[in-house]
């Protein structure tokens, strides 16, 4: 007897069976098909006391058809029913009679008889598997008759959709002829190929309509409970309720399905809650890919035009569109349809949809590139037209052909930024490559590249600088580049965004030219000029390079239209620690609310942390909260990343350690640590570390700074930070040696960018602690950090100073003086940050220099130059300073003082460091003016020798050339030519030959030498 088995590829086990307890010996019954197969129970049962059945299984593709089909079989041996079963082929359907032949070859042999028999011609194919082909429709009828006639028979006849029209015609005859006789006809008919009013097999119903049983059984998806019952059964060991839900997800009730995906673990030897999660969602997408491959070799070519109109339309389908794709054709639209719904391909419900994604993928994979690409562009006009979503809209663009129309990209863009703001950023990207792929005017192009590089920047940040990138190069109409398109101020404006959101995330190197050519193709006067020369200006800052030449002017003040100016002229105003009131006004004029519109919020961070330089926290918290509303509305993470840390920065120093470590929090929300440039990753890492440390969790700053940074994080601006964090970290721990030479490369770091504002980083005051008490380099660099902060006039920073100070020297402080005593230096500085630094109400002398009052007063030791270790020695810790003072070139590099481009700093505002001397105030040799007790300088010439000059003449004076001198200074070998010429007239001399005799000359005969 011939199975049906092409549904059931894989029967280790028997999937869609269980067993029946108790050893019966009858077949195992379905899973989920009781009803069902309780019918066919009970219409056996009748079939055996002479009353004949007519039964139709309907069903798609996979179903369990031929299945339920097998089980009346296996019922009807088990009974003493005799069987004769065939399957239809579509490769047989064009040869007449097939089907009839093959199943009159499998009908069974009659019992033994002892008279001739009833007829004269034998039947043909009786009890032989080779019978005669009939040649007559009548021959089935006659000899199917005759067989009943010796005892109940079930005939079974599986996927009758595809019998010969001469087979199909006995069939009908023979149902027509069943009254009375104990014959039972059973048919399956997949769905898919549904029955015209000529293939339809009825009863005759002369005799009475209970003369024959007739059923129709149409099949459903099996329920939940039992598709869950299956997969549990199949494996052994208990499978996870996870697994057991997604599978009964991805199964859609078939047995087909089930079949598949559990034939697919088998054969790997999977089982489930071991491998990788997609191995499930991978064997459902192949098994539906199949069954869909399977059903559409069944479909006529209208039918499949309308099927690969319903996967291009997708949820959004509907007939009109159906109409647009399809074109003409003999069906109409519902028939068509319905016709479809029959095969199981189509959800369920009112609106026309394939299942799954993978069911529609597998309808057009038929279809070349370009036809696919027409089809999609044809339904995307036809929703364009209609009016249809941007959601529905957009999905058919993705895989359509360049449309060139300006509805296409905005309508890309619109959904990219709805996908943006649901959280889908995946998604809005391949949404704005396609629309990058349409003919777009370059401020549009530009701002898809900026829209794009924001989707990928939380997965791919790489990927997200060279979209940026790719937008500071788009070039115009004419092709020529930047030059041709920034003109425009609509341009302008998109590059000036580009440019803003590469600098926010610390890329400072890389675009610094492409922003400078952007700024000087802009359109003069204009804010977008003026904003993208700020941002040049904080990319030179960022990362100077010797080769750059000097520096660009700051402006004093500036129009509105070029606010962006003035908060960089105030940030490297603060940076420098030269005058807090300009620091103070350029960074307010940047800040106004009237001119806010022309300043991008990078460089009004930046202007905010020049206010938090001057101690303004509360000015510079309500300015860096505006900018972080307006970057997250913008979408702009690394802007709203920037204005945390500046924000946690505020609050450290106004020690509100909660709030700062609040920001640092949400700033990693935003902005993970991948996230940034490399440049710019060590600045997080160290802020964390330095709240751990106020905190008085070491352990915590450590395993901080112990994650590993990307490549390329060193040299900028923020790996200063990270080298403060560590010295401190160091110097907490008893690592004096280690934490000197850090905070020696912090300095390093902050002077080559001219940073020598101690609001900055006290990395002097940090230092003197990891010296001995009393050491010269100590209290060289302790008394540097105190000039630098008085001269900057900030309290904050001359508190920090003071109190550093006297950490560092080991006292408890400096008590006011009582009556008749002498005034100290210490006291004397109090005073004139109190007489001459704004907003310091709130201070008083005492809380300057956190006096105690039992502490003695000591005196101010000499103020030495400090030597900087050379790039080559800075890493080496040596911390030795006579080891440090041995070297002429290092020696005369001070750490204490800034970059020669800054210029010889102003005289003191403050009374002098120490009590003075009779030395000090006696005239000196050889006619000079009354000098103080500073070593270097002298009475020869047109002054004394400003700090700068005294460091380009040492490096000289040891032997090194003006282009090596500028290279170890960071600044240009014509600064250098500039400063030795001075020196040379002020000591008197010719020449380089004898300046280190000169130098000497004037060394020992300063006071105090």
């Amino acid at each position: 007897m011939e199975r049906t088995t092409a549904a059931h590829p894989v029967r280790a086990t028997p999937p869609v069976h269980r067993a029946r307890p108790g050893g019966t010996g009858e077949p195992a019954a379905l899973v989920g098909r009781d009803t069902e197969a309780g019918l066919l129970h009970g219409l056996l049962g009748q079939l055996r006391t002479g009353r004949p059945a007519l039964v139709e299984v309907h069903g798609p593709p996979g179903i369990g058809r031929s299945a339920l089909l097998d089980h009346a079989a296996a019922l009807a041996e088990g009974t003493g029913v005799r069987v004769a079963a065939v399957r239809a082929a579509a490769e047989e359907a064009g040869l007449p009679h097939g089907v009839a032949g093959r199943l009159l070859a499998r009908l069974p042999a009659a019992p033994a008889r002892t008279g001739p028999p009833p007829h004269d011609t034998a039947r043909p194919g009786a009890g032989r598997a080779d019978g005669v082909r009939p040649r007559r429709t009548a021959d089935l009828c006659a000899g199917v008759l005759e067989a009943a006639a010796d005892g109940p028979l079930l005939l079974v006849v599986d996927d009758v959709q595809w019998a010969d029209p001469q087979s199909l015609r006995g069939l009908r005859s023979l149902a027509r002829r069943m009254t009375g006789a104990p014959l039972m006809l059973l048919t399956s008919r997949n769905s898919a190929v549904p029955a015209t009013a000529d293939e339809r097999i009825d009863a005759c119903t002369l005799g009475g309509e209970d003369a024959v049983a007739h059923h129709a059984l149409t099949l459903d998806p099996l329920p939940d409970g039992a598709v869950r019952e299956f997969l549990a059964g199949t494996w052994r060991a208990p499978a996870d309720e996870a697994f057991l839900a997604d599978a009964v997800r991805h199964a859609e009730g078939s047995p087909a399905l089930m079949r598949s995906i559990v034939g697919r673990f088998v054969r790997h030897g999977w089982t489930p809650g071991t491998g990788p999660a997609g191995r499930l969602e991978e064997s459902a997408a192949e098994a539906v890919r199949e069954r869909t491959v399977r059903t559409l070799a069944l479909l006529p070519d209208e039918l499949l035009g309308v099927l690969r109109a319903i996967a291009v339309a997708g949820p959004d389908c509907t007939p009109g569109l159906i109409d647009a794709l399809a074109g003409p054709r003999t069906l109409g639209t519902s028939r068509a349809l319905a016709l479809l719904r029959g095969t199981g391909l189509l959800a369920p419900g009112p609106q026309p949809a394939l299942r799954t994604a993978a069911a529609a993928r597998a309808v057009l994979a038929e279809l070349g590139s370009e036809h696919r690409e027409e089809l999609h562009a044809r339904a995307a006009d036809w929703a364009h037209r209609a009016a249809l979503p941007d959601r529905a809209l957009a999905r058919m663009l993705l895989d359509a052909r360049r449309i060139g129309a300006t509805w296409a990209v905005q309508a890309l863009r619109r959904e990219a930024e709805e996908c943006r703001a649901t959280g889908r950023p995946g998604r809005a990207a391949r949404l704005l490559e396609r629309a990058l792929r349409e003919p777009v005017p370059p401020a549009l192009r530009i701002r898809l590249l900026t829209d794009l590089s924001a989707a990928v920047l939380p997965t791919g940040p790489e990927a997200a600088s060279r979209h940026l990138y790719r937008a500071l190069h788009t070039p115009g109409d004419g092709s020529a580049g930047v030059a041709d398109t920034a003109a425009d101020a609509e341009t302008g404006r998109a590059l000036l965004r580009a440019a803003e959101l590469l600098v926010a995330r610390g890329d400072v190197d890389t675009p610094r030219t492409r922003i400078a050519r952007a700024a000087d193709a802009a359109r003069p006067g204009s804010a977008e000029r003026s904003g993208l020369r700020a941002l040049h200006w904080i990319t030179e800052y960022s990362r100077p390079d010797p080769a750059d030449g000097v520096e660009p002017l700051l402006p004093d003040s500036c129009p509105p239209q070029r606010s962006a100016e003035a908060a960089v002229a105030a940030w490297r105003t603060a940076q420098r620690g030269r005058n807090i009131d300009r620091a103070r006004r350029l960074a307010r004029t940047a800040l106004a609310p009237q001119v806010r519109e022309h300043v991008p919020l990078t460089v009004r961070a930046a202007a905010a942390h020049a206010l938090v330089l001057t101690g303004d926290t509360a000015e510079a918290r309500r300015a860096l909260d505006e900018v972080l509303v307006r970057a997250e509305r913008s979408d702009a993470r690394a802007v709203a990343g920037l204005a945390l840390l500046v924000t946690c920065l505020a609050e450290l120093r106004a020690g509100r350690d909660t709030a700062a470590a609040e920001a640092l929090d949400r700033c990693e929300g935003i902005m993970p640590g991948r996230c940034w440039h490399p440049l710019m990753a060590p600045g997080p890492l160290a802020l964390r570390a330095l709240l751990h440390l106020r905190r008085g969790d070491r352990t915590a700053a450590e395993r901080a700074l112990a994650a590993e940074l990307p490549p390329g994080a060193e040299g900028g601006l923020p790996w200063a930070y990270l080298l403060y964090a560590r010295g401190r970290i160091a110097l907490a721990g008893g690592a004096r040696e280690q934490a000197f030479a850090d905070l020696l490369e912090c300095g390093r770091q902050l002077l080559a960018r001219q940073a020598v504002n101690p609001a900055v980083l006290p990395w002097r005051s940090a230092a003197a602690r990891a010296r001995e008490p009393g050491d010269p380099v100590a209290a060289a660099l302790l008394a540097e950090e105190r000039r630098r902060a008085l001269l900057w006039g900030s309290p904050a920073a001359m508190a920090a100073a003071l109190g550093e100070g006297a950490a560092a020297a080991g006292a408890g402080g400096t008590p006011a003086p009582g009556r008749g005593r002498p005034v100290s230096w210490q006291f004397r500085q109090a005073l004139v940050a109190l007489g001459t630094a704004p907003s310091s109400g709130h201070l008083t002398v005492d809380s300057l220099l956190g006096s105690d009052r039992g502490a003695a007063a000591s005196p101010r030791p000499a103020t030495p130059e400090l030597p900087l270790p050379s790039r080559s020695a800075s890493a080496s810790a040596s911390g030795s300073a006579s080891r440090s003072a041995s070297r002429p070139a290092s020696a005369a590099r001070s750490a204490s003082g800034s970059a020669s481009a800054s210029g010889p700093l102003p005289p003191a505002r403050f009374p002098s460091a120490s009590p003075p001397s009779p030395a000090s105030v006696r005239p000196a040799a050889g006619g000079g003016a009354p000098g103080g007790g500073t070593p270097g300088r002298t009475a020869v010439g047109a002054g004394p020798l400003t700090r700068a000059e005294q460091r380009v003449a040492a490096l000289a004076a040891g032997g090194l050339g003006n282009r090596a001198v500028a290279e170890e200074l960071a600044v240009t070998p014509r600064t250098v030519e500039l400063h030795l010429t001075k020196v040379y007239r002020k000591l008197g001399i010719r020449g380089r030959p004898q300046l280190a005799a000169a130098l000497r000359r004037t060394a020992g005969g300063a006071p105090g030498a």
